[in-house]
């Protein structure tokens, strides 16, 4: 089992999960740790040399840029609407991560 990857993916779902989990619960900590767990998820993807490595790194940055916003307009601005839209924009761009992590590992298993 190569644990890299594992972790790799791990944070992956994880910025997945906890973007969701603010939406559910609509509070500046739930999109803090969203945020959080988005910028290590997209540290582990800088420097990674696989075949889609560009298309995840973006993903995860578009993520991180709309996690960053929406985070200040919860605490500085208490615009609800405007930092749940950009979770959404973040959910969709790491639901894109996970389905490019897909792929990707189903071409890795297809070059055997």
């Amino acid at each position: 089992m190569n644990w890299g990857k594992v972790f790799y993916i791990f944070f992956t779902l994880m910025s997945l999960t906890t973007s969701a989990a603010f939406l559910y619960e609509n509070s500046a900590v739930a999109l803090f740790i969203a945020g959080s767990v988005n910028i290590i998820s997209t540290l582990m993807k800088i420097g990674v040399r696989n075949i889609l490595s560009a298309e995840l790194l973006a993903g995860s940055l578009v993520a991180d840029l709309h996690l960053i916003p929406a985070f200040f307009a919860l605490q500085f601005y208490d615009n609800y609407a405007l930092a749940v839209g950009l979770v959404i924009g973040a959910v969709i761009a790491n639901v894109y991560t996970i389905i490019v992590s897909m792929i990707e590992s189903g071409k890795e298993k297809a070059d055997f």
